[in-house]
């Protein structure tokens, strides 16, 4: 009888899985355009595992309160916004942006505990941010989203924005900022440096590409300047807003683009995910070739995002990736993502201290390169045999 001996390299290695939390990040999250939530009518946004309503006062500001009125539980995203208040349609209880109850027509006076959950709010860009934070704390004045180049210029196209309901927990989208290869086999690109830098509340993925010639072909062409290759720099201002200073390459000018990927959670295993471009003005792209390119621009995001989705949705949760030199700083990421999930006094230095991380790319590149060129040959033969 032969005995074997198993070694650790034998050992099959198990996916672990944690349960999911159900605590939401802490942050500002995106609800999206704020023009949106100014029709005079409240509006139901599902987020953080609970209904909340949206409505715009007649002083122009813009409220999120809970969506289900403390004197019966009336859904107040069905009720009319009346001034500055939103009025239940069950009693007509008038609750302010404040959270507090301003008027009861029937009644001679308003309880005293007359007062729901009101959330801190900000428009900034055209935008609407959201604070969530489950200790209850005011967003600290360090904790910014900054200001989005050229969204408020008239320099700038205006915003091509897309929204869709992802059916998977969060984090998902968060790994996207260090795997450098999914970009190659999933989104048809062609990085060829890539870098991360993560400090405090931001994560930045700074990336350089070359337009990939099968791709390319696969894309049907067309006339216009051909386009070389792209530079991104990418970061996560907390847990859920990033902002893309996006330059395309052409030959004789560049395409200067903002691109917001941002998300907010509908619950632990959902979450809202949007887009939004702009795209600069040029000699080379004047206004109405501009409003063209963002909305083309804006198209292929989506179609990104889709194939981004049709793997989220078949993948399995895994909490200890089996990770390769080239696959960036998985762990680490995951680290700094984590201080937006517990309370504040438990954030540590390994969460927040600045992190750099470069892939040395020269295997990848040579054989994106080879796989490249596989691919032209075999549509130039079957070219030829056609």
């Amino acid at each position: 009888m032969i005995h074997v001996t198993a070694t650790e390299s034998d050992a099959v290695r198990a996916i672990e899985a944690g349960a999911i939390q159900r605590r939401f990040a802490r942050g500002w999250h995106c609800l999206g355009l704020a023009e949106k939530f100014r029709d005079g009518k409240p509006h139901t946004v599902n987020a953080f595992g609970q209904k909340l309503v949206v409505f715009t006062g007649e002083d122009g500001k813009t409220n999120v309160l809970d969506g289900y009125c403390r004197h019966m539980g009336g859904d107040l995203s069905q009720g009319t916004v009346k001034g500055n208040e939103i009025a239940c349609p069950f009693h007509d209880w008038r609750w302010g942006g404040d959270g507090r109850c301003k008027q009861i027509p029937y009644a001679r006076r308003v309880p005293l505990r007359a007062r729901t959950a009101a959330w801190p709010t900000m428009e900034q860009d055209k935008l609407l941010f959201v604070w969530n934070d489950p200790e209850g704390k005011k967003p600290p004045e360090d904790v910014t989203i900054p200001v989005v180049e050229g969204a408020t210029r008239d320099d700038w196209t205006d915003w091509r924005w897309t929204e869709t309901v992802v059916h998977t927990n969060a984090r998902e989208v968060i790994d996207n900022v260090v795997d450098m290869a999914h970009f190659f086999y999933i989104h048809k690109s062609f990085p060829t440096y890539f870098k991360n830098i993560f400090e405090g509340h931001v994560a930045t993925q700074i990336m350089k590409g070359r337009t990939r010639e099968d791709a390319r072909r696969e894309g049907g062409g067309g006339g216009g300047p051909r386009m070389l290759g792209n530079t991104s720099v990418a970061s996560y201002h907390g847990p859920s807003f990033m902002i893309d200073e996006l330059t395309y390459h052409y030959e004789g000018y560049d395409l200067h683009s903002v691109l917001i990927n941002c998300h907010y959670p509908i619950d632990e295993n959902s979450f809202s995910l949007h887009s939004g471009i702009i795209v600069q003005h040029s000699d080379a792209l004047p206004p109405e070739a501009a409003e063209a390119t963002a909305q083309k621009l804006s198209e292929f995001i989506l179609l990104g995002f889709e194939q981004d989705i049709e793997i989220w949705r078949n993948k399995a949760r895994i909490d200890n990736p089996l990770l390769c030199e080239e696959d960036g700083p998985v762990y680490q990421l995951r680290r700094w993502y984590e201080q937006f999930y517990v309370d504040v006094a438990d954030v540590t230095p390994e969460m927040t201290d600045r992190f750099e991380y470069e892939i040395d790319t020269t295997r990848p590149v040579e054989s994106w390169q080879k796989e490249v060129d596989a691919n032209m040959a075999r549509r130039e033969s079957e070219g030829a045999s056609a």
